[in-house]
């Protein structure tokens, strides 16, 4: 089974916060919020944390969810068959979220110091 890329090159950077909005998740990964919240009811690891009616999504439920739209929209699976794989690929390497975090992070960092070498 292939491993959904972490970098997706038609998404955008996830910025450097800790909390985003459905609305900034729905950007972010290029699928819309009904599909988002239809997404948490099926994916029992997408887990935003809800204040007074509102959904705050972390970075680690950003890759999450591009992860299960690569899956869905591109591997070709089905959500029972993204279920599967993330029950198998949890047990095999947990840190998978983290790795793709580390990475983004790197990625935005890079970027930001691009930004500052060429404005000297």
């Amino acid at each position: 089974m292939q491993t959904p890329g972490p970098n997706q090159p038609d998404l955008p950077a996830i910025p450097t916060k800790r909390y985003f909005t459905i609305g900034e998740v729905s950007v972010l990964c290029d699928v819309k919020a009904h599909v988002l919240r239809y997404w948490e009811q099926e994916f029992e690891q997408i887990n935003p944390v809800k204040r007074n009616n509102r959904r705050y999504y972390q970075q680690q439920d950003v890759l999450l969810i591009r992860q299960i739209k690569s899956l869905l929209h591109e591997q070709g699976y089905t959500i029972s068959g993204a279920k599967q794989w993330f029950g198998s690929q949890q047990g095999n390497d947990e840190n998978l979220r983290y790795k793709q975090l580390l990475r983004q992070t790197i990625s935005g960092l890079e970027d930001i110091l691009k930004t500052l070498k060429s404005s000297r």
